[in-house]
């Protein structure tokens, strides 16, 4: 587990094994969620790298039969 250190200026800096396991590049946006006690920061992948991420996902439902 990293520890971090927040600056005078709330600045917090990534460890660089966790942004190299992430691929973190600067200038890259990444989304800050509050849950429950804690801050989770989730890297904002562009469009084109998240092309095909469901692919083999069930899409099949079963309907109401008066919905058909």
């Amino acid at each position: 587990m990293e520890v971090v250190t927040i600056s005078p200026t709330f600045q917090v800096v990534i460890p660089l094994s966790i942004r190299q396991s992430l691929g973190i590049k600067p200038g890259q946006k990444i989304q800050v969620l509050l849950y429950e006690d804690r801050i989770e920061l989730i890297p904002i992948l562009p469009l084109k790298k998240m092309r095909g991420f469901l692919k083999g996902i069930d899409t099949s439902l079963n309907r109401e039969v008066n919905r058909l």
